[in-house]
């Protein structure tokens, strides 16, 4: 093995150039003596004198066996030298020598006969001594015993990154032999790791000495070539006594089991996390169309490159749905959510769209049957029963849609439609653990979006009983322009019982009437209803409005549990005013040319309901050109705002003179009435006109 920065051999030919020495001679201290054919000593090395004790000058000339060995090895001593050089054979053993200073020492001993260019003839001796020796002996036997018996893998990589040496451990690892490893590099070796990335290590840790440990690679080796295995590596630089660098020592420990606990280990968390995340994301509030856009957007990017949450459109419409073997589905997509992939979109349903799927397609499939759909590597004919039709598969396959997934959204024992769940970008198949999480995500969601539905549905039925018993009126009735709106709650809030009424009476006069039955849903609407039907009923006898109102407090004492706010007007156009009784409304505002927008000073009186009050009836002018505004208190009321505050802002808007009722009442709506408001809203402006109007 060549020392980093020394030139490379060609095969097992000499080296070119000069080379660093190895400092093993040193480690040995390897004694020369050259002796004459009288046995004395001609030659004295530096070695020599530390192990023997004698210097040069003291050694030299003298007889070697007198100042080298012990009187009683003397005899067998010049034998052996006599043996040496007559014969030409080498000798080699271990006897004990004498130092200088009267100690003995066990010594090695390789003795030789040599011939000078004359003919003449010397012995050489080599002396090392035996305890540094054996020491060596030991240290490499163990160190070969524990590279060969090590169940690490180990290496040696020259000062190029080519294999020198393997231990069979490695061997083992790799599944290649040591022979296919020698002479060559880690990506000939190992084309399916990163090498790259160890080479660079490699290089770093030759360069500058420092180990790199604990390494965590991964890749497939020829042992295990089609699956993906990991090792902690460590890399140490190797150096001889003398400092050269001799190349890099390479430790690789095989984790792929602790690898894969560890991964499984994340999935699991990463699980966890989802579903966390999807609880406290997902059903906010009881819009379908809010909580199936949640359920999607909790699965993408986490889960899928793209999501659509799609339902039965019988469902939506609140009917059970069976569908037999050869049925279509009729689907009704509700939220679509991607990554980067402008295909998509267009390949999806938008939210909205009711499509019919044959019984072939997947999605039918799963709503048929209540189970998951997966589809690992998608191919061409799978992209035919995914899509809607060729056009849409040609625009998924343009995407690279690779894995497929779809999951039953079931509530209640009843299939509500499926989860689709797309792969682009991601390279990894579906697998069993994504269905996991796609299922325990659906299973959640699923219980949301039947609570939804339902709610939209009762929601729906409460609204059109609500709109069935509002009224219609003509624009102008006796000396009144009337324009009118009801705006109903937020999307996430039930219907209230909010109404309002424009009633003809004798002799040319309008009843107007705004009221406010509190609670909501189906029961505040049919309170409403028969509220509005007795106040047309007693309207009818002329009776003044604080009587008129009394006798809706005994009719609403009479209901269970019912109590409403209203306020009745009689307005009379031959005496240019209003006779107005408030049962715990808040007070209209009359707007006067010349005049800044005013809140009318009422009696405010109690709730119809509540009983056992008397109701104050007031007059009020109103003048041809004026206006008298009614509404309920869904226009003004908010949680951030005073009710001061928002009645101020009520004022400002009315004082607009130009506008039109209907603009006016498309401005107050537009600006007061926020998108989220729990209380729907019923709004009643009445304009007086001139007598030849």
């Amino acid at each position: 093995m060549s020392a980093a920065g020394s030139p490379p051999a060609d095969g097992d030919g000499p080296v070119r150039g000069p080379v660093r020495p190895s400092g093993l001679l040193d480690v040995l201290r390897v004694a020369s003596v050259v002796l004459d054919t009288e046995g004395r000593i001609v030659l004295w090395s530096p070695q020599a004198e530390e192990l023997f004790g004698y210097s040069a000058r003291e050694a030299l000339g003298q007889y070697a066996a007198r100042i080298m060995v012990h009187e009683q090895h003397l005899d067998l001593v010049v034998k052996l030298f006599a043996d040496v050089m007559r014969t030409g054979r080498s000798w080699a053993g271990a006897f004990p020598i004498r130092r200088k200073d009267g100690g003995t020492r066990l010594v090695e001993f390789r003795n030789m006969r040599l011939l000078d260019d004359r003919g003449e003839v010397y012995a050489l001796g080599l002396a090392v001594d035996q305890a540094t020796v054996r020491r060596l002996e030991q240290d490499v036997a163990l160190s070969t015993r524990i590279v060969a018996q090590s169940p690490i893998g180990l290496a040696v990589l020259s000062a190029d990154l080519r294999y020198v040496s393997v231990n069979p451990a490695l061997e083992q690892i790799n599944g290649l032999t040591a022979a296919d490893h020698l002479g060559r590099t880690i990506r000939e070796v190992l084309p399916l790791v990163d090498a790259d990335a160890i080479e660079d290590i490699a290089r770093q840790v030759l360069d500058t000495g420092r180990p790199v440990v604990d390494q965590s690679m991964t890749g497939r080796t020829p042992a295990d070539p089609e699956e993906d295995r990991a090792w902690s590596v460590s890399l140490y630089r190797l150096e001889n006594a003398l400092g050269s660098v001799l190349g890099v020592a390479v430790s690789v420990v095989d984790i792929t089991e602790q690898y894969r606990a560890s991964l499984e280990a994340e999935t699991a968390r990463r699980r966890l996390a989802v579903i966390a995340d999807a609880s406290a994301r997902i059903g906010t509030a009881l819009d379908l169309d809010r909580t199936a856009g949640e359920l999607a957007d909790v699965a993408v990017p986490e889960l899928a490159d793209a999501a659509a949450v799609d339902l039965l459109d019988a469902v939506v419409q609140g009917r059970r749905s069976t569908l037999g073997p050869a049925e279509p589905a009729v689907i009704r997509a509700l939220a679509v959510r991607w990554v980067d992939s402008p295909d998509v979109p267009e390949a999806a349903d938008p939210p909205g769209r009711v499509t019919r799927y044959a019984p072939d397609r997947l999605i039918t499939q799963c709503v048929r049957t209540g189970l998951p759909v997966m589809v690992p590597q998608v191919k061409d004919e799978d992209l035919a029963r995914i899509a809607r039709s060729p056009e849409a598969a040609e625009l998924l396959a343009r995407a690279g849609v690779h894995s497929y997934l779809a999951v039953p959204l079931i509530a209640r024992g009843e299939v509500l439609g499926a989860l689709d769940l797309i792969r682009t970008r991601n390279p990894r198949p579906f697998d069993e653990d994504d269905l996991l999480l796609a299922r325990e995500l659906a299973s959640r969601a699923a219980v949301h979006i039947d609570n939804a539905r339902w709610y939209q549905n009762a929601r729906d039925t409460a609204l059109t009983l609500q709109r069935s018993l509002l009224p219609s009126h003509p624009p102008v009735t006796g000396g009144l322009e009337v324009a009118s709106r009801y705006q109903p709650a937020g999307a996430t809030s039930e219907v209230g019982g909010d109404w309002f009424d424009v009633i003809p009476l004798e002799g040319g006069r309008t009843a107007l009437v705004v009221g406010d039955v509190m609670g909501s849903g189906i029961p505040a609407a049919a309170t409403m209803g028969r509220l509005r039907t007795a106040t047309h009923t007693l309207a009818s006898l002329n009776l003044d409005p604080a009587v008129l109102l009394e006798h809706l407090d005994r009719i609403t004492s009479g209901l269970d549990q019912a109590i409403a706010t209203c306020v009745y007007v009689v307005h009379d156009p031959r005496e240019r005013q209003c006779l107005i009784a408030n049962a715990g409304h808040l007070p209209p505002a009359r707007v006067r040319a010349g005049h800044a927008p005013e809140l009318l000073d009422l009696p405010t009186g109690v709730p119809l309901g509540v009983g056992g009050v008397a109701f104050s009836t007031t007059a009020v002018e109103l003048e041809p050109g004026d206006r008298l505004v009614l509404y309920t208190d869904g226009l003004v009321e908010t949680r951030r705002h005073t009710l001061d505050e928002r009645l101020d802002r009520l004022l400002t808007l009315l004082d607009h003179p130009g506008e039109s009722l209907e603009e006016v009442c498309d401005l107050l709506l537009r600006t007061l009435h926020e998108p989220d408001n729990a209380d729907d809203v019923a709004l009643l402006i009445a304009r007086a006109t001139a007598p030849d109007a």
